[in-house]
Formats: structure tokens, sequence, C-alpha cells
């Protein structure tokens, strides 16, 4: 039995030491592209575009639409939609061979220089990343007067008095890496907003670009004929927030996953006591999900290990999240109970709730809907 055991691991270990950029590649996922440093494209089981991305660096990859991640054995399961034995196989060969105890401890050894490489190359990227994002918004200005101002203003949600953690850049490069360089794909004004950490250390920017004839619309930009996101964070955003609000006196924390729709909440004003954050994303907002074990696709409940996902800070006693009507709505609400329950389980005495938005709209489609003006 213990020798049925040992080459089980084997199998396993083997499996493990595949780097996910080559079970991908032996996957054949179609449209795949390189987008910064991940993989990114249309998921091949639930078909979100660009909302599928595989991390080489850290070996995992994940689906913002159907909510599905996982290493790269969880990939073969999910593209294959096989059973965990199925993707052992598919990956090292259905029979187990036997080893020696030297090429054992070799193989060993191998994986864990390679994952050593792995987590340095990744905490390499993150800080490059979080000094670029700190270098973008040292050089933005005061969103006063701005095409940042019109912007918000067109879009129904006019700030008399920023947050300070909101500033504007009247001629900001979108760069993207596509094919292993980095490439400017557009330069034009932007509205630049400071992703802060727990600890109050400024991680990531949130940028915006604008189109300056049109307020209230963002910058259309094009590459190879494709619109590209318009979109786009600078840094790690991983447990932060965009903080549209002072937290002084607030007991309740409101919380949308994009600037637009948190100042929607935030310009209706339906809670007292209350701040307004932008959670950026829904990833962030709820972190990784548990895998359902009852056939279920998406289990609702949090994945604990996930150190990385918002947690909301001690002052909060009622944490509301968002819900846009513009996404698939099992998939979101599942993702954002699971996000309040890891809350919950994490902030003693705290108490969640989800608010809807109406099917198709998130709620500054709502607000603009109701007040055009």
């Amino acid at each position: 039995m213990g020798y049925d055991r040992q080459l089980a691991r084997d199998r396993l270990e083997a499996a493990r030491s595949i780097p996910i950029s080559d079970v991908a590649q032996r996957l054949a996922i179609p449209d795949l592209k390189r987008a910064g440093g991940e993989i990114v494209g249309p998921c091949p089981q639930c078909g979100g575009r660009d909302r599928f991305a595989i991390n080489p660096q850290k070996g995992v990859f994940n689906c913002r639409v159907c909510g599905a991640h996982g290493s790269g054995i969880d990939l073969v399961r999910h593209v294959l939609s096989c059973e965990f034995g199925a993707a052992l196989d598919y990956l090292v060969g259905a029979r187990a061979i036997e080893i020696s105890d030297e090429e054992r401890r070799r193989r060993r050894a191998a994986a864990e220089r390679a994952e050593r490489k792995r987590e340095a190359d990744a905490a390499r990227f993150r800080r490059k990343a979080i000094e670029d994002g700190r270098r973008i918004w040292r050089a933005a200005v005061d969103p006063h007067g701005t095409l940042a101002a019109d912007y918000l203003a067109a879009r129904g949600v006019p700030v008399r008095r920023f947050p300070p953690t909101i500033r504007f850049l009247g001629a900001h490069p979108y760069r993207k890496k596509i094919d292993g360089s980095v490439r400017t794909l557009h330069t034009g004004p932007a509205m630049i907003s400071a992703v802060l950490s727990p600890g109050d250390q400024v991680t990531a920017v949130h940028q915006t670009w604008l189109d300056p004839d049109q307020p209230g619309q963002k910058a259309r930009i094009l590459y190879g004929g494709e619109a590209q996101a318009a979109k786009m964070v600078r840094g790690s955003k991983k447990g932060g927030a965009i903080r549209l609000s002072s937290a002084k006196g607030c007991t309740t924390l409101v919380m949308g996953e994009g600037i637009e729709t948190t100042l929607s909440a935030m310009h209706l004003d339906q809670y007292q006591d209350a701040a307004y954050w932008a959670g950026i994303d829904l990833g962030n907002m709820a972190g990784r999900m548990a895998r359902a074990e009852d056939g279920r696709r998406w289990s609702g409940l949090p994945d604990l290990a996930d150190t990385e996902a918002f947690v909301p800070p001690s002052w909060v006693r009622r944490l509301i999240f968002l819900m846009d009507g513009d996404s698939q709505p099992a998939m979101t609400r599942a993702k954002l109970e699971a996000g309040l329950r890891r809350a919950m389980a994490l902030v003693p005495g705290l108490v969640g709730e989800i608010v809807t938005c109406d099917p198709g709209k998130d709620l500054n489609d709502m607000l603009l809907e109701e007040d055009p003006e």
C-alpha cells in the first residue's frame, strides 16, 4: 500500500512540475495572447472574452466570468471537463512508472528550484508594477476643472470636492505588452485613481482614459482593429480599494466594483454613517471561491487560504456590496456571497448584504436613466 501511495505522489509531483504555460500550449487553447505578465483571451469553457487569464509567474489561471481557477491540473480539468485522475493521466500518462530514489530527489529539487524562481519573478514583477503605479500617481494633478471633472459630471455624479484618491493627467500613455514588447497604443487625458492598501499605502493606480470630444465617454483605443479596454490598473490591487469618501465616524462601508458605480451610490445617499469605496473588480472584492462539492458550478463559499482578497477594516460593522446587473448574475452573486462570508468570518460581528441593480445595468446606468441631466 505504501508503494502505491509513493507512485501516486510521484505522479502528482510530476504533474505539478509542468509549467502552466506549457500545459496551456499542450491544450491548444485558441486565441490566447500575451498581455503584460499574463496570457489572456476567451475562456475555453464559458467564452468570456478577455476575462480569462493565465499567470505563468504564479502558475495559476482564472476566469472572471465563470469563476474557474487553479493550477495546471485544474486548467486541464476545466478545458477538458474531466475529473482529477483523468487530468493526471493527460499530463503524465495513465501508467505509473517506478522511479529511483535518486531520480525522485532530482525531480523534487528541480521542482523546488522552479517554484523559487517563479516566486522571485512574481515578486519582482509586483515590485516593478507598484513602482510604476506610484510614479504615475506622483505625476498626476488635482482634477478640479479638468476633463476628469467633466467626465464624472456627464456620468451624473458631479464632484464638487474631490477625494484625495482621484487625480488627472492630460497626456497619459496607454501602454500594453503585445507579443513580448511594451507598445504605446494611445496617448490622451486620463482620470487616475489611487488604490490604497489596508496599510494606507498607494500600491496601484486605476487609469481611465477619456474622450476629450465627448464628455462622459471613455476613449476609444484600437489595436489591429480590435477595441481595447479604456481602463487599466498598474500596480498591485490585491486587498486594496479606491477610497472615495472619508471613513471618519462611519460604521457602514458601501462598495461597488467601479468608480462610477460607487460614486452613484454616494450621490444617491441612501445610507447613514457610510463610507464609499470602489473595489476595482469582482475578483478583488470576492477573492477566490472554494470549489463546489455538490455539483453546483459556484459554491458561494470563500477559499480562506486566499490571503490577498479584500477584507474590510475593523471599524466596519455593516458591509454592502453593489451587484452590477450587466454581468453573469449567478456567478456574480456567488462571488459576492463568498466575499461577504470571508469578511464576516474575519471581522467579528460584521453584517453583510448585497444590493442588486436592474438586469443588464449597473447603478450608474440606472442613475442616468432617472436623471439624464
